[in-house]
């Protein structure tokens, strides 16, 4: 399901290159002095830095508001339908069902009117 948890040591390798970037986007250190520090070329350092500074964008993207839509499940849906099926027919039933009992009672003009 999806990727696996990376190591403590991997997180703080990641930790570091993003330190690292950071200060290189503020200026406190070069990117020459950045790849000394992370053992790699600056021409990898500078890869990273568009990977790093895609991701920030991406992750910091205008997304949809409230909860994100729920996986559709067929099964799920199905039995939603059916059970707003039934509910539909239940209260057709149970109208019905009063409207019996009423036409059930005796009509009391009717027996107000009918001779003795």
């Amino acid at each position: 399901m999806g990727e696996p948890k990376p190591s403590t040591h991997q997180q703080a390798l990641a930790r570091q290159r993003a330190q690292l970037i950071m200060q290189v986007q503020s200026g406190m250190v070069s990117a020459q002095e950045a790849a000394r520090q992370l053992g790699v070329s600056r021409k990898t350092y500078y890869k990273w830095e568009r990977r790093a500074l895609a991701a920030m964008v991406e992750a910091l993207g205008n997304r949809g508001q409230g909860r994100p839509p729920q996986s559709s499940d067929p099964e799920k849906e199905a039995l939603r339908r059916q059970t707003e099926e039934l509910q539909a027919k239940l209260t057709v039933l149970e109208q019905t069902e009063r409207l019996r009992q009423v036409l059930a009672q005796p009509d009391k003009k009717k027996r107000l009117r009918s001779p003795p």
